[in-house]
């Protein structure tokens, strides 16, 4: 008879034990949310082929990020596993971490509601794989992907057990127009530390709508060519949040023609006004105050002038809505954190609330 000490049985495999190879699925091959384009170069492109000649290089640069966009498909797993190969080799900046910069994030449809339930850790440039979830109870499930903010993907796949189901979720928001949000990076998402806390998304959840996240880090400054491209698109409401990337001078200028191009295409559909955020130190900063104070200065005349012109489908969202007062909530006194963008999408929610409402 062959005797086993205890520590060699202690080195067996144990095969019962051993978790199963997924069977991998192309996400490619359901619908992406979060589109405003279909003609694009590349599926996970913001912008459509065409603007790659007509856009400055860092805007075309910049809409390579997949930022906003993601996928809802429904499964039966007990665990869910994910792989995607990333454009750029930057997994992280300095101020902003690579689970929000080249991550993805995971949320389950609970009743009504959209639940966090995971994220996926980018630890190499291009091809990535993780279990984004293992240990759920069987029994089918509405999933929600959202894919990276500030990198781009060629291919995501997710990966389920053999036996288990996996499908599109339903096409519930084929009827509705999507809210289409405009600006900066705060807007593209940093730095928030996962893909779904960027402000638009955590507002798609609150309001259980479609968005289209068309912030382009440092170079939202409301050029014609944009506002051109804006007008092809047929919104449920225009959020305009622009004004950390413009002066005085630049927003005097461009602010009139640019929301001119969109009202004469679209002449009932809201646009909701933000304003510059207040920055974190500006109450010890004078510079830093006046340029905030200055171009919201603006965007109130804007908005009053349309007001008083009897458009009823203006909207406003005054600077005391966003960021809060404690100073707690920026990574660098202008880009939020995740508790920063959360009291974003509080103040501007109610306002687009009212406005889709209408």
């Amino acid at each position: 008879m062959v005797k086993f000490s205890i520590a060699a049985v202690m080195l067996l495999p144990s095969f019962a034990q051993q978790p199963s190879t997924p069977t991998w699925y192309s996400l490619a091959k359901l619908s992406v949310e979060g589109k405003g384009w279909q003609k694009t170069k590349s599926l996970y492109d913001r912008l459509p082929a065409n603007a790659e000649h007509i856009v400055r290089e860092p805007v075309w640069d910049l809409a390579q990020d997949s930022a906003g966009l993601r996928y809802r498909f429904m499964t039966d797993a007990d665990s869910v596993h994910a792989r995607w190969k990333l454009r750029k080799p930057t997994l992280a900046m300095p101020h902003m971490a690579a689970t929000g910069v080249s991550g993805l994030d995971l949320y389950v449809r609970d009743g009504d509601q959209w639940h966090w339930l995971a994220v996926g850790r980018p630890e190499k440039p291009e091809i990535n794989e993780a279990t984004l979830v293992s240990g759920l109870k069987r029994g089918s499930r509405e999933f929600m992907l959202y894919l990276p903010l500030y990198n781009g993907v060629d291919s995501v796949e997710i990966g389920v057990p053999a036996d288990a189901r996996f499908e599109p979720a339903p096409d519930r928001y084929r009827s509705m127009k999507p809210v289409v949000f405009y600006g900066t990076s705060i807007l593209q998402g940093g730095c928030a530390a996962r893909p779904g806390m960027a402000y638009p998304s955590i507002i798609g959840r609150m309001l259980d709508t479609p968005t289209i996240n068309l912030g382009f880090s440092g170079n939202g400054k409301m050029e014609p060519e944009i506002a051109k491209l804006l007008a092809e698109l047929d919104p449920s409401a225009y959020v305009l949040d622009s004004l950390p990337n413009l002066n005085p001078a630049e927003t005097a200028e461009r602010l009139d023609p640019f929301v001119r191009t969109l009202r004469d295409a679209h002449p009932l559909t809201p646009i909701v006004f933000v304003e510059n955020v207040t920055y974190s130190n500006a109450p010890y900063l004078d510079d830093r105050r006046a340029k905030a104070n200055e171009v919201n200065a603006l965007l109130r005349r804007e908005y009053d002038k349309m007001a008083a012109a009897g458009d009823k489908n203006v909207y406003y969202v005054p600077s005391s809505h966003l960021l809060g007062a404690d100073g707690e909530d920026t990574v660098d006194g202008t880009h939020p954190t995740d508790l920063g963008f959360l009291r974003m999408a509080q103040g501007i929610a109610p306002v687009l609330t009212r406005a889709l409402l209408k």
